[in-house]
């Protein structure tokens, strides 16, 4: 079974919808506006799970940031996203999704000079399932109190993904 070529949401500067085109094709140096997610999963002791990016990661390799981030397909809604890419990326089942920053956007540019440039809307949710994560996604996991995670990432930002930190400052 072939994979198929993963599209992102192409969006206009007002956030409109705008075409679609090859994932691969747009994280560049010049990387157009698009739609995507992040996810912060809670286990039922409140821990929130973090991932370190595998080391082939295009963007930011080898950084820990929120559980997972993804692309919604064409057409695809945003909450069958977030539970596909929970499942492919670290085998986890999520429910309770529940969108907390819904207007989050931004752009930052990787020490490679690619470029993330999106419309980014937060979600938690909560896994009750042990994470089997993929190994060319996520080199580590680690379940960890918020505070301390905050703690850290404001400590040490050069360990955390940009957007992560952008987000626990609005998550405050």
């Amino acid at each position: 079974m072939t994979e198929t070529t993963e599209q992102v949401v192409l969006l206009t500067d007002a956030g409109e919808p705008a075409g679609v085109a090859d994932k691969n094709a747009v994280h560049t140096a010049d990387t157009p506006l698009h739609l995507a997610f992040s996810c912060h999963v809670y286990d039922s002791n409140g821990r929130v799970l973090v991932t370190r990016r595998a080391l082939s990661k295009l963007t930011w390799p080898g950084v820990w940031t929120n559980s997972f981030c993804g692309h919604p397909a064409p057409g695809e809604l945003m909450g069958d996203a977030i539970a596909r890419r929970a499942m492919r990326e670290l085998g986890i089942a999520v429910t309770n999704i529940t969108v907390v920053l819904p207007d989050f956007r931004y752009r930052a540019v990787d020490a490679s000079g690619i470029v993330e440039n999106e419309v980014c809307p937060v979600y938690t949710a909560v896994t009750h399932d042990a994470v089997d994560p993929r190994p060319d996604e996520v080199a580590e996991v680690a379940w960890v109190d918020p505070a301390a995670l905050h703690s850290a990432a404001i400590a040490a930002p050069y360990a955390f993904s940009p957007w992560l930190g952008w987000q626990l400052e609005q998550l405050r």
